[in-house]
């Protein structure tokens, strides 16, 4: 039985975002479509001789402590499966943080699948998705990966045909971080789930229908579709992600939209050197700028 394990955890972004509910236990009813991307972090798990859970990370912002979701995932096994043990975790941080990209939930999924299969506890797919939901509303889809509709408070996944080759270029202002929690609060404390833009539309349905049709135009398709309802609260509050995205729709990109709760503002690439020449024109000393592609799944070896 091997004593170590290397994963990456793939970053993810929302094709859509559509609230259609709130609900009394303070998260929010929701219709996502969401997709992995090649942005990845590298998590080094490790058994260690005492039952402490041992958290470090190369960037000094991210938190080594019990807060973050890291350790929350290796405690929560631990509590199920109490052989488990001592457990030290090292993050090579490369998701941004405040980005919208569930950084930190890819994170808390590559524990879960890393601890599986470093103590060889058998489990499917489904049963770590379950612990997962317990952890957070991504990281379920953290656990899966690659092209999903995402239901429920985002925890109640269908899986969807996968996207292989929709290129990005993805945009992160370097002095702005947004916490998820004051996005939904904030889009609640507005009201503005009674002034839904897309409402009856079915825009979702329309989206996953383009995803599912296949073929070279699949992005041009699917691109029509892209909706975010929490850009209606984070685009106010901050106008240089307004203008950024605005940039991004003039240089020729199919579409482009928020992911998340923000801060990334991505655009879909007709081809890899489109995306080359808009990431060159996007990028400056405040904004960070990666091209990539869609990703089939989201945890895998080093």
């Amino acid at each position: 039985m091997t004593s170590r394990i290397s994963l990456k955890s793939a970053a993810k972004i929302n094709l859509y975002l559509e609230i259609t509910g709130n609900r009394p236990d303070g998260y929010h009813d929701l219709v996502m479509v969401l997709q992995s991307i090649d942005l990845c972090d590298r998590l080094d798990i490790r058994k260690i001789g005492t039952d402490e859970i041992q958290v470090t990370c190369n960037n000094p912002e991210v938190p080594c402590d019990r807060t973050n979701l890291v350790y929350k995932a290796a405690a929560l096994m631990q509590s199920v499966y109490p052989d488990i043990g001592g457990i030290e975790i090292a993050i090579d941080k490369q998701i941004p943080m405040g980005a919208g990209l569930a950084g930190g939930s890819s994170n808390a999924a590559a524990v879960l699948v890393g601890i599986d299969r470093l103590w060889e506890l058998g489990l499917t797919q489904s049963q770590l998705c379950d612990f997962a939901a317990q952890l957070g509303s991504d990281i379920p889809f953290c656990v899966t990966g690659g092209t999903a509709l995402a239901t429920g408070r985002g925890e109640v996944l269908s899986p969807l045909p996968d996207l292989k080759d929709l290129v990005l270029v993805i945009c992160k202002p370097r002095q702005i971080a947004i916490a998820t929690a004051w996005a939904y609060q904030t889009f609640r404390s507005q009201g503005l789930l009674a002034t839904s833009q897309v409402k009856n539309q079915n825009l979702s349905s329309q989206m996953v229908a383009a995803i599912a049709s296949g073929g070279e135009s699949t992005a041009v398709k699917l691109s029509r579709f892209l909706y975010n309802d929490l850009e209606r609260v984070v685009l106010p509050a901050y106008p240089e992600l307004h203008a950024l995205k605005n940039r991004l729709l003039e240089q020729e990109c199919l579409g482009a939209m928020m992911s998340g709760s923000g801060s990334t503002i991505f655009a879909i690439a007709a081809d890899l050197d489109r995306a080359q020449k808009i990431a060159e024109a996007i990028q400056t000393d405040d904004i960070d700028v990666w091209v990539g592609k869609s990703l089939v799944r989201s945890i895998f070896d080093v």
